[in-house]
């Protein structure tokens, strides 16, 4: 799948665009697969490819996509391997096909048609830019700001810049960040080849901060490309997690803290922090209900003690 018309309006440097292979997983969301898509097929960068990674649909999905989208590839996973797998699959397909940059999106994105374009110019105008990121929205509030980059505190505490913000053009020039939204992320394919792909012990969440930061420590820069947009849908001001979002962001925190052998300091809050929370929802009436939340909390912390990653057990 190629750019819509793009080869025609693209000219100048453009004719000769490194290749950008954008990796699109899918699990029954057939529509919002299909929105995905057609947003990248009218974007007006003119080398690109399409693949598309469908995890077990059962709602047509890839019969959809192919009708729709004949020049996507459309791999079809036989077993769930989360963010992390599967998305693996995927960028390792387009190192295959020789890929210069890798753009992994949620399939609840929808991309600006200058979206990729004006990610790669950003990322092109210096050779140790590795990681590059748009300004994400919430679909729901088309000028609400979602993420302009992502950072840690002293503490380790990964935040968004300009989180539920109105865009009043705060973020007018692209600027060095600490991580990038796994929503949409271009990563360049030397990276890839420098510090690995994404941790499959995350399984999900926090495995694209970890995947930034081993890049940041290895050398390369992370920036965010402002003139760059998308809309997610997946995560919207007032979102309520799941009580699995609650074990996956425990245990990974912890795991990732481990992994890129935070300071001690940063380990001691995080520790502070789950047991303040784990004590609150026990003993303070008004968060009993928080009983879902604070078993699934609980087993983030056991697991991560006894060395269990990936998929949460059932």
């Amino acid at each position: 799948m190629t750019a819509g018309g793009a080869s025609a309006r693209g000219g100048g440097s453009l004719a000769r665009a490194p290749l950008v292979a954008c990796v699109v997983l899918n699990s029954n969301r057939r529509e919002d697969t299909l929105a995905c898509l057609a947003s990248i097929e009218a974007c007006t960068y003119p080398n690109l490819r399409v693949i598309v990674l469908d995890c077990q649909s059962t709602d047509g999905s890839p019969t959809a996509v192919r009708a729709r989208f004949p020049d996507a590839e459309v791999i079809e996973l036989t077993e769930n391997r989360g963010y992390a797998g599967n998305n693996n699959i995927g960028i390792w397909r387009a190192m295959e096909l020789g890929a210069d940059w890798v753009c992994v999106l949620n399939e609840d994105v929808v991309v600006d048609p200058r979206c990729i374009e004006a990610m790669v110019e950003v990322g092109d105008a210096e050779p140790r830019i590795g990681v590059v990121g748009p300004i994400v929205y919430h679909h729901d509030e088309p000028g609400v700001i979602q993420s302009a980059g992502g950072g840690l505190t002293r503490w380790w505490e990964g935040f968004h810049w300009g989180q539920n913000e109105t865009d009043r053009g705060q973020f007018a020039s692209p600027r060095d960040v600490q991580w990038i939204s796994g929503c949409a992320i271009l990563v360049r394919r030397a990276v890839i080849e420098a510090v690995g792909v994404i941790d499959e012990r995350f399984f999900i969440y926090w495995e694209e901060t970890e995947w930034c930061v081993r890049a940041g420590r290895a050398g390369w820069r992370l920036v965010l490309a402002p003139s760059a947009r998308v809309w997610h849908k997946g995560v919207q001001r007032d979102y309520r997690p799941r009580p699995a979002v609650t074990y996956y962001s425990t245990r990974n925190r912890l795991l990732m803290l481990s992994i890129q052998r935070a300071p001690l300091a940063a380990k001691a809050v995080a520790w502070a922090q789950i047991v303040r929370t784990l004590t609150s929802w026990s003993v303070r009436p008004k968060w009993r209900d928080k009983r879902d939340h604070r078993q699934a909390m609980w087993r983030g912390v056991t697991d991560f003690v006894r060395g269990r990653t990936g998929r949460m057990p059932a």
